[in-house]
């Protein structure tokens, strides 16, 4: 981590990780100063990654290595430690000493669902998003990093189409569909999937 002054970033979404001034001072662009401007190099970064998963015809998506590289081809020009286990205590998401252990159970948990059909498809992906979200892998990015890695299982490991998350709003800002996706990611933390399943469309 970098020991240079941090930027501040003004105008963080409800829900949204707040940062700690090491990793604030890993932001690869020094000059931003609102969430705004923030949203659109991340959003440009995101497009890239996402080129990228397309263009990964078979991949082992349910593996610690593609979780992390995922992250860091969303994220990795707009962040030093993109694609990096965090190493600080959060608002939210488990200790960081138990986040790979954690993630591991998780991708044998999902590994087993996939090849047994435990639960239709958008209720599996809807339940490894929220164990994902939980845990909390990155210092940030990390509901953004989870929605498409669930996508990625549906996608490029069940031949099922994508969830349609933002149902035409813009889930990183404050608005109607984050408060309702906040809300039940909170209701499945305890053990109450419902609201999450609705969400999803499961």
């Amino acid at each position: 981590m970098s020991s240079k002054k941090p930027p501040k970033i003004i105008g963080e979404p409800n829900g949204a990780t707040p940062l700690d001034p090491d990793e604030m001072a890993d932001l690869r662009f020094k000059h931003v100063t609102t969430r705004g401007e923030l949203d659109q190099l991340e959003q440009a970064n995101i497009d890239e990654g996402m080129q990228w998963l397309k263009k990964q015809k078979s991949p082992d998506v349910l593996t610690e290595v593609f979780a992390c590289d995922l992250h860091k081809k969303l994220f990795g020009k707009v962040w030093k430690w993109a694609g990096t286990f965090r190493k600080t205590e959060k608002n939210i998401g488990i200790d960081p000493i138990q986040i790979a252990t954690q993630l591991r159970q998780l991708l044998d948990n999902t590994k087993y669902w996939v090849e047994n059909n435990t639960y239709p498809p958008k209720e599996l992906a809807a339940r490894f998003h929220h164990s994902l979200v939980y845990i909390h892998l990155f210092p940030n990015g990390n509901g953004r990093h989870a929605r498409i890695m669930a996508d990625a299982i549906l996608t490029k490991l069940m031949d099922e189409a994508q969830i349609d998350w933002a149902g035409g709003y813009k889930l990183d800002r404050m608005n109607e569909r984050r408060s309702q996706y906040i809300a039940a990611l909170r209701k499945a933390d305890g053990h109450d999937f419902d609201a999450l399943f609705e969400f999803v469309g499961a």
